[in-house]
């Protein structure tokens, strides 16, 4: 048999795993290009080359021309390429995957297809959040209003820490000039943090669309798993950001997001977190989920409420132009 022509892809033991990786990077009006095992981005400042095994997710914007090359070495590397919109706050499609099992896609929808199951899931996301409250008992609703109003007083300590005003979240998802500073700078970060934990979903092989608390979109399970973390990183950034007025706000939001997530920690929380949730005795690489405001230590839910048969069906989070 003739040897197949090109460059032979890496075996998957030699790549990075996606804990390892780093975050994302958002690239628009470029032409995005392979040199040897590195992504080439020029613009008109000049060219810079990113090792493409290392990289997590590159999301490219607007005006961004991408070679045949450079999408084969990211498939090759497992990177994810996600396509934006202007600023980063509208997402199109993605592709790669670095996972070769089904295990945890094969947990997932077994979990979301039963009523009892993707509540149980719910209540051991809103355990990360409420790590000192007993919360095995309460109902959809119950849940999802403790979240609104976890959310609704972080936004009023923040405005109080930094002096910005807040009037309510607010935005256009066709229009992102039209909201105001606080609430460009919540779109711009919460969607490079959509990107981040899309590609560590889609990595680890599970489904973007397959979630618990949000139903109905194509990236539910990407907003339940991002709903974690925004309280505590992307919330007091988009304060800071906008009390300090830079420039292009939406710009300066994917830097911070992009800083702070720098260390690598946050990409190996997510991925502990993801198979945490998944794993049906609530225990990922034999371990709770690591430490942190959104990760402590969970207590699992009674077993006799879990047994009992619904009389109603639970109702989830519809989502639609989500940021």
């Amino acid at each position: 048999m003739a040897d197949v022509p090109g460059i032979k892809p890496p075996p998957l033991t030699s790549l990075a795993r996606a804990e390892d990786r780093l975050s994302f990077l958002y690239a628009e009006h470029c032409v995005v290009n392979r040199d040897s095992n590195a992504v080439t981005i020029t613009d008109k400042r000049g060219t810079v080359h990113v090792p493409a095994a290392t990289l997590s997710v590159l999301m490219l914007g607007p005006g961004s021309t991408v070679t045949h090359a450079a999408i084969s070495l990211l498939a090759e590397s497992r990177a994810t390429c996600i396509w934006v919109g202007e600023q980063g706050v509208r997402y199109y499609c993605h592709g790669a995957s670095l996972s070769r099992s089904t295990r945890l896609l094969e947990a997932q929808a077994k979990l979301v297809s039963s009523e009892r199951s993707r509540l149980k899931v719910a209540r051991r996301m809103y355990e990360m959040r409420f790590p000192d409250e007993d919360t095995s008992r309460l109902t959809m609703q119950q849940l999802l209003g403790k979240e609104g109003t976890r959310v609704r007083r972080a936004y009023e300590r923040e405005s109080a820490r930094t002096g910005v005003p807040w009037n309510g979240r607010s935005y256009k998802v066709e229009d992102f000039e039209s909201s105001d500073t606080v609430n460009k700078a919540l779109s711009a970060a919460n969607t490079s943090l959509y990107g981040v934990v899309h590609a560590i979903i889609v990595a680890l092989g599970c489904s973007p669309g397959l979630g618990f608390v949000h139903a109905r979109n194509e990236r539910s399970f990407v907003y339940d798993i991002a709903d974690l973390y925004k309280v505590e990183i992307t919330v007091p950034l988009a304060f800071d950001l906008a009390a300090e007025e830079p420039p292009d706000i939406g710009v300066a939001a994917r830097r911070a997001v992009r800083d702070r997530m720098r260390d690598g920690r946050f990409m190996q929380r997510c991925v502990h977190d993801v198979r945490y949730l998944l794993t049906a005795d609530g225990a990922a690489d034999g371990g709770p989920p690591l430490p942190g405001p959104a990760s402590a230590a969970i207590r699992r839910p009674g077993r006799g409420l879990l047994r009992r048969r619904r009389r109603h069906p639970v109702r989830h989070r519809r989502t639609s132009g989500r940021r």
